[in-house]
């Protein structure tokens, strides 16, 4: 079902014309004969990495993700739903900035995507938010961690839906800093997703007391950090904090761990998927701390949910794959309380929206500047796992309003 296209992106369009059955459902307008959707359907893209190193996170198994969401919302509204023929669109945009802004446009204008969701790699989904403005169409955003999608490039159509680099600074930073590693050097990858990584984790460490000796820059994606190691052993640091994610956090992880520095030196992980874990082993990263917006085994209703995903694809959910559930079924409930898939009335159906369901706990859609504020959890990776998957030990609650903190000023809607 793989294509190429003429800039060697990886296209992979889902098309299922989704005939809803009559299976009763209460709540939203009642449907009629003449449609009120665009192309008398509903087109949900998906735009991630598809094949490379944020492949496992997200990938894929985000289209399963969503078309969960999609049986969902069938089984909830039957005949009632306003969106009977829901479509998925998917491309691979191969971390380049490029191609995510030309998949974009291809998606909304040749596809006729009606919304557009995830794009990891933060220089991408800065891409695709132009987009959106320009298209004056829907962009919710997952993968992604640029504190910019809800500042100077905020927008009318773009949401920011999972967490940003602010939110992971909070929680492992500021604990991390608080238990005594006041001093730290940073590698980052030299993208716009490492440089705000940088920068939030800077902002946190100093503000409790701690310092930061050294912000190195390292290429992206990369597979030798030998170099980088070695430089950011330098001045004895109490922490060092990889700002990678996906595949080049396993190889940072994996290095760090065969190098001088393990059990001299605590290693700080900006940003961790499960999939990480479980690609690398639990022993070689147990006792981290990182900050986790979901995490599968935190309750009844997240493993629930985790069991029917593993079901369909024999992998336990990272927070990304929940995330694309959580945003593609709100977006879809939003159409059915508007009636119409029109951007701007799905905007307003979303704007200040209070949201308690999978993936969200005490979540909003903040109207200022389209974050979605939810609690988030500081967790710790365990020494052993008592089940295959069940890697983490939620060590406490992050509130949604201590997480993400005051809208940001830099974000204007005009």
């Amino acid at each position: 079902m793989r294509s190429r296209t003429v800039l060697g992106a990886v296209a992979i369009t889902a098309t299922a014309s989704l005939a809803l059955a009559a299976c009763g459902g209460a709540g939203g307008p009642q449907s009629s004969g003449s449609s009120k959707l665009t192309d008398d359907k509903v087109v949900i893209g998906l735009l991630n990495d598809q094949s490379g190193v944020y492949k496992d996170l997200s990938g894929p198994n985000s289209g399963v993700a969503i078309q969960m969401a999609i049986d969902d919302y069938k089984a909830k509204y039957g005949d009632k739903a306003v969106a009977k023929d829901i479509e998925i669109v998917q491309a691979d945009h191969q971390n380049k900035a490029d191609i995510a802004n030309s998949k974009a446009q291809e998606m909304y204008d040749r596809q006729k995507a009606d919304v557009i969701l995830d794009v990891p790699n933060s220089a991408a989904a800065l891409a695709v938010a132009t987009q959106a403005k320009n298209h004056k169409k829907l962009y919710i955003n997952i993968g992604a961690g640029s504190t910019a999608l809800t500042g100077a490039s905020c927008n009318k159509y773009t949401f920011h839906w999972a967490y940003n680099t602010g939110v992971l600074a909070r929680g492992t930073a500021g604990a991390i800093t608080k238990a005594g590693g006041t001093s730290w050097n940073i590698v980052c990858p030299d993208y716009a997703f490492g440089q705000d990584m940088n920068k939030s984790f800077t902002k946190v460490i100093t503000a409790d007391g701690g310092t930061v000796g050294q912000s190195i820059a390292s290429p992206f994606p990369s597979d030798n950090f030998a170099t980088f190691l070695t430089k950011a052993g330098e001045g004895n640091p109490k922490v060092i904090g990889s700002m990678h994610a996906g595949g080049d956090l396993i190889n940072f992880v994996k290095q760090f761990n065969q190098s001088p520095l393990r059990g001299k030196v605590t290693l700080a992980v900006g940003l961790m998927f499960i999939t990480d874990i479980h690609s690398l082993g639990v022993d070689q990263f147990a006792g981290t701390q990182f900050t986790d917006p979901w995490y599968w085994n935190f309750d009844a209703k997240n493993k629930a949910w985790a069991d029917r995903f593993k079901a369909k694809t024999n992998t336990r959910p990272s927070f990304a794959h929940a995330a694309n559930y959580s945003a593609a079924m709100n977006y879809l409930e939003a159409v059915q309380a508007a009636g119409t898939d029109n951007a701007d009335a799905v905007v307003a159906q979303l704007e200040g929206k209070k949201i308690d369901d999978l993936f969200l706990r005490n979540g909003e859609v903040r109207k200022a500047d389209h974050a979605v504020v939810h609690d988030v959890y500081l967790a710790k990776v365990k020494s052993s796992a008592p089940e295959d998957w069940d890697y983490e030990d939620i060590v406490k609650t992050i509130p949604a309003a201590e997480a993400y903190g005051e809208p940001n000023p830099a974000c204007s809607m005009s």
